[in-house]
């Protein structure tokens, strides 16, 4: 018996199945294997002592994600120097409390954060296509497309005034200093150009002389970000925001990145160069989706403990060291 237009009943049987195996996967396996991604930053002044920085990104936290929950508890036995969250912490207006407590252990830690659309605005379903129509017409976010209307609104201040009374520092358009036990760092912050509320003129200046060694932050890595970092002189940028291309093709990598950076650094560590300065630029894929869309395919979900160095004048590329699997639970 043939389907219609020529195709085997069997085969049309079998493409379904294949299709939703790969659902299945994708939302069911990979969306919860949780990875530390390891990377070596030869970025820092000589004699500086090797700072370890881990980033958490786009956590998207949802009531009932108890594995993601206990997971990032469990890196806080990464003992990190400090913490780096690039944003987009929900996606659930009455996630906050399971949030933090999912970073309370991590918030013992210095720290400092920005904020991503998502935690200000309330997720919606999407096509996932219009995504791929975006990319085609240069449109992303409110770069180009219309404001949403009837946004669900966040309860981001009650996710602010934790952090804030964690001693976490808010880099919402701003600069702020942090001293650990060896070293003073300066960060210079964004709020997410993805719905256009970035600021630069307003911290614009480069890094900061008296300190150690200074470093940019922004949640969605759009260029004209990247451009005025590195053009001021910044040595480090980290991003999120991208969730890596979150469904990829095998051996091939990511089809876009929700906004105008190329797919070529979608994830992980590359460079910026802009003015005859060069930039390290760090994008975490992150470690949540979207609640509407809880599936990514050939890009699990991570963290990124990065180990900054002295600059090392032999070295002329990032390098990025490996990515672990880590289990909820303590960690040595």
């Amino acid at each position: 018996m043939r389907a219609r237009y020529g195709i085997p009943l069997k085969v049309t049987a079998g493409l379904a199945a294949v299709g939703a195996a790969g659902v299945a996967y994708a939302a069911g396996f990979e969306a919860r294997s949780f990875r530390l991604r390891r990377v070596t930053v030869p970025v820092l002044p000589r004699g500086m002592r090797p700072i370890r920085l881990l980033q958490v990104s786009d956590i998207h936290m949802v009531r009932g994600q108890r594995k993601k929950r206990a997971w990032l508890q469990s890196l806080a036995g990464l003992r990190p120097d400090l913490v780096v969250n690039t944003g987009d912490n929900l996606s659930d207006t009455e996630g906050v409390p399971e949030l933090l407590d999912a970073l309370g252990p991590l918030m013992d830690f210095p720290g400092v954060y920005v904020f991503g659309s998502n935690d200000y605005y309330g997720p919606r379903l999407r096509n996932p296509a219009r995504y791929l129509l975006e990319k085609a017409q240069g449109r992303h976010g409110l770069n180009g497309n219309k404001p949403v209307v009837g946004a669900v609104h966040n309860p981001w201040e009650d996710i602010r005034d934790a952090f804030d009374a964690a001693g976490w520092l808010n880099l919402t358009n701003t600069r702020a200093r942090l001293k650990l036990r060896h070293a003073e760092l300066a960060f210079t912050g964004l709020d997410d150009p993805h719905i256009k509320r970035d600021r630069y003129e307003q911290v614009a200046g480069g890094p900061e002389p008296d300190a150690d060694f200074s470093m940019g932050v922004v949640h969605a890595p759009y260029l004209r970000s990247l451009e005025a970092f590195t053009a001021d002189g910044y040595p480090l940028i980290l991003a999120g925001h991208t969730h890596g291309g979150q469904l990829c093709v095998p051996f091939y990598g990511a089809l876009v990145t929700n906004c105008d950076l190329d797919t070529d650094r979608v994830k992980g560590l590359s460079t910026h160069e802009a003015q005859g300065n060069r930039a390290y630029l760090h994008v975490s894929a992150g470690c949540g989706t979207n609640r509407f869309t809880p599936v990514r395919f050939a890009c699990p979900p991570e963290a990124t403990l990065l180990t900054l160095t002295p600059a090392d004048p032999m070295i002329t590329e990032p390098r990025e060291n490996r990515i672990s699997s880590l289990r909820a639970g303590p960690l040595k």
